[in-house]
């Protein structure tokens, strides 16, 4: 009897516990810089997954539900899991409007086993699509 009130004395510590343990999964406010990617083209190296020579690709994975991420200028990838008042994620047409621009957005972070999520609160300024374009490729992915 004693061992099991210990044992449950313990377990009532650890749950008290747990939520200062987990206090480090809290979102951070932050404000990004950078350009919107296709985050499985991006990820797996299949296509080069930036700018205007990836533009219509990108637009259709987000289409397909692939979650668009953030390539920030720090270098680090920042995965968009909500995008301003929209309730879903998959196919939203403000992130298709937004696909392949560079943009600067706040938002909250949260981190976890090194993945970036980002939940974008608002999209501050949206330079559009800056980044390298076919002609500088040498592709024409769809006919002249």
């Amino acid at each position: 009897m004693k061992r099991t009130i210990f044992v449950l004395a313990l377990m009532g510590m650890l749950v008290g516990v747990m939520p200062v343990a987990f206090a480090s999964n809290s979102a951070q406010r932050v404000s990004v810089t950078g350009e919107v990617i296709d985050t499985w083209c991006y990820v797996t190296e299949i296509m080069f997954a930036e700018g205007t020579a990836h533009h219509q690709c990108a637009v259709w994975c987000a289409v397909g539900g692939i979650p668009i991420s953030i390539l920030g200028e720090d270098g680090q990838v920042y995965v968009v899991l909500k995008l301003e008042e929209s309730e879903s994620n998959v196919s939203n047409p403000a992130s298709l409007k937004i696909q392949s621009h560079n943009v600067s957005v706040n938002g909250d972070l949260y981190q976890r086993d090194g993945v970036n999520y980002l939940f974008i609160t608002q999209v501050e300024d949206d330079h559009g699509i800056v980044n390298l374009t076919h002609d500088e490729y040498g592709i024409v992915p769809f006919g002249e």
